[in-house]
């Protein structure tokens, strides 16, 4: 069974002053995944035009737009539409390793490359090793005796604790902090839980995407409801693999979920990153559409 979105992703910058050069790294666009997701089309536009621009694809397989933008901007505007087929949904089958045995299984993968589970195990810049959230993962994920049984534990344990709440953090609060409170967005939710996986020996991602939502029964589906949203990406053993849990809505991942790319925490796979000289004060905002076609 498959489904085709049509996704419009509209991003606006507005600066109290007119901006200075800049550089910025632009990862918006879905990706195509084998057995996951297809993309048959996508597109970035950029208002004003930029003076230089050129695509690549990173070390974890995200679509980058880099752009050199133009002196004297007050508004600057992104714009990505696509069309993807997406075909995956969540094994229901539990051919995850023991838990015992994870550490061993990870020994032997010899591999560096993208996808090896070396690269996200260990703390990263915005995943550090939080003792209140390692002990917090160690209590709720006792009785589980395989990989996927301990992300199912700590995710939904996360989700019952953690109240969701786009006020209280900011994309840079630090994972205590929220932990501490909490409270957080999608971003929050899935750091921490990457920061509990790990500190239990189960290398954890994290993803970045879209998700569409629908209405409530009888109502119209509102432009611009969906949203960017973040995941967790769990690698449970040599067999079973790789396995995406979203914490905010208690669920494996599945179709709604659409991937932009993957990194070892939201540094890796923000959606605008980068350099612009700019005096004075700026505002911004984003909508994003995921329409069934």
């Amino acid at each position: 069974m498959t489904t085709r979105y049509r996704i419009h992703l509209s991003m606006q910058y507005k600066f109290d002053q007119p901006v200075a050069a800049g550089r910025q790294l632009l990862r918006l666009s879905p990706a195509s995944i084998p057995g996951l997701q297809q993309v048959v089309s996508r597109r970035v536009t950029i208002r004003p035009k930029a003076h230089e621009r050129r695509s690549f694809t990173d070390f974890f397989g995200t679509q980058v737009v880099e752009v050199v933008l133009p002196t004297g901007q007050t508004e600057i505007n992104y714009d990505m539409l696509a069309e993807v087929i997406c075909t995956g949904e969540s094994d229901s089958f539990d051919l995850s390793a023991p838990l015992a045995d994870l550490a061993g299984q990870i020994a032997v993968v010899t591999s560096l490359a993208s996808g090896s589970p070396h690269h996200f195990l260990v703390p990263s810049p915005r995943v550090p090793l939080v003792r209140d959230i390692a002990d917090f993962a160690r209590d709720v994920t006792q009785g589980a005796v395989t990989a996927r049984e301990a992300v199912v534990a700590l995710g939904l344990a996360l989700h019952e604790a953690l109240a969701f709440d786009d006020q209280a953090t900011d994309v840079d609060t630090p994972i205590d902090i929220a932990f501490g409170g909490r409270h957080g967005v999608c971003q929050d939710f899935s750091q921490i839980m990457i920061s509990g996986l790990r500190s239990l020996g189960i290398p954890a991602a994290y993803v970045s995407g879209f998700l569409r939502t629908l209405p409530p029964p009888g109502q119209k589906k509102l432009q611009g409801a969906d949203a960017m949203h973040a995941w967790v990406r769990a690698w449970t053993g040599g067999e079973a693999g790789w396995v995406d849990y979203d914490p905010t809505n208690a669920c494996f991942a599945n179709r709604d979920h659409v991937v932009i790319g993957y990194g070892r925490d939201y540094s890796d796979a923000a959606p605008v990153v980068g350099m612009l000289r700019m005096g004075g004060a700026q505002t911004s905002g984003h909508a994003v559409d995921v329409e069934e076609i």
